[in-house]
């Protein structure tokens, strides 16, 4: 248990802190409770621009137009919602193309190991196993020699895309997802709540 003296000794020299002096440590102070960023309340400067952030809060507020301060936090707490969610389609959207990225330097460099005349014709069910098992190491099960080069397609690249990232992480695809309808059930909630203010 901490003495009535340890408690002033900690007391007085809370008092003399003064904190981060430098620009630079007051912006590193700023992110101390920060883990990754998912669920921050605010925006993230690097990340995203603080100015669309408030155009964007803006237009949630005039659409609402509260009137007492828990609408007032209701309706920006709406605002920080939509735009996480925004986010998190962002954060999906940049995983899948940087999975079809790799895709596309990994067809590339197919292409030119298999020159032109030397295809076995059609595609065999190994070459679309190939493309479906590629790790992250860059492991393939099969011989890259019988591999034959496939035509862009859009929704097969998706599926490509997705089997890629669930090798890499398994659980990845899955926290989003959960990520995502949670930040649903709060915007609902969030929604509700806002809803019942305004019918009194």
């Amino acid at each position: 248990m901490t003495s009535l003296r340890q408690i002033e000794a900690n007391r007085r020299n809370a008092l003399e802190s003064t904190g981060p002096r430098s620009a630079n440590g007051k912006q590193q102070s700023r992110r101390n409770a920060l883990k990754h960023g998912l669920t921050a309340e605010t925006v993230i400067e690097p990340l995203e621009n603080p100015e669309e952030y408030r155009a964007f809060e803006a237009a949630i507020v005039a659409e609402y137009l509260p009137q007492t301060p828990v609408e007032q936090e209701l309706v920006h707490r709406l605002a920080s919602l939509f735009w996480r969610l925004r986010r998190a389609t962002s954060i999906e959207t940049g995983l899948f193309r940087m999975q079809s990225e790799m895709l596309h330097a990994f067809r590339s460099c197919r292409q030119k190991m298999v020159q032109p005349g030397e295809g076995q014709g059609s595609p065999t069910s190994a070459d679309y196993r190939e493309d479906a098992v590629m790790n992250a190491q860059g492991i393939r099960e099969t011989d890259p020699k019988l591999a034959t080069v496939h035509p862009a397609i859009p929704s097969r690249d998706i599926a490509v895309s997705f089997l890629r990232l669930a090798n890499l992480d398994s659980e990845l695809v899955d926290r989003l997802s959960r990520y995502e309808a949670g930040l649903w059930r709060q915007l609902v909630q969030t929604l509700f709540a806002l809803q019942s203010l305004k019918r009194r």
